[in-house]
């Protein structure tokens, strides 16, 4: 309320050109909300209060309940695309895949965001899916790291390093679409974007 609030007071101060732009974002805010399902916005709700402290001492002393597909294939994924990460760095890339469950352009669970494209050799959103290789996890302490990371994000933990980014890549690439999604944060070898907000072209 306080927020829509806001905007009507800024739609109120501006042109009307202006107006329309906040009356769009307005829209697309109720749009992603309506598309979100009951399970993320009761995550979102009741997101516990989980206190992070982004250092390898920290994460040892955390339990690891391994439990679900949402679990697995975020641990997974933190296994083939982050283990020689920092645990910040860990931390950032889970937070990318959470926040495309979260967004209406991507699949709504932690699995269909992670194996989406898959099958299509290098056409896939993570390469280790589509790469030709067999995943085979040959560190278990890494992967129980990450496993224990993945329990945390999955379990409601804040996200507060990427800025609700929805994209990353290490620095050795450059793909095209980095040249026009506005970069939110650097961590370790990877870049983190968030989509450019789409506004009227009137």
């Amino acid at each position: 309320m306080v927020r829509l609030g806001f905007a009507i007071l800024v739609a109120g101060s501006l042109a009307a050109s202006a107006e329309t732009t906040v009356d769009e974002l307005i829209v697309d805010e109720q749009r992603i909300l309506s598309a979100a399902s009951d399970q993320h916005l009761g995550k979102l709700l009741k997101r516990p209060d989980i206190e992070i402290t982004y250092s390898a001492e920290w994460l040892s002393l955390q339990s690891v309940e391994a439990k679900g597909n949402d679990w697995r294939c975020l641990a997974e994924a933190l296994y083939f695309e982050a283990r020689g990460e920092s645990v910040k760095g860990q931390f950032a890339v889970a937070e990318v895949i959470l926040n495309r469950v979260d967004n209406p352009d991507f699949p709504d669970t932690v699995c269909g965001v992670v194996h989406q494209g898959a099958g299509r050799k290098y056409q896939c959103q993570f390469t280790y899916i589509c790469d030709g290789y067999k995943e085979v996890i040959n560190e278990p302490r890494a992967f129980e790291r990450v496993g224990k990371i993945a329990h945390l994000m999955v379990e409601g933990a804040p996200r507060p390093l990427t800025k609700g980014a929805t994209h990353y890549h290490t620095r050795a690439v450059s793909p095209n679409w980095a040249r026009v999604y506005p970069r939110v944060a650097t961590i370790g070898v990877h870049h983190f974007y968030k989509r450019p907000t789409r506004v009227s072209s009137n």
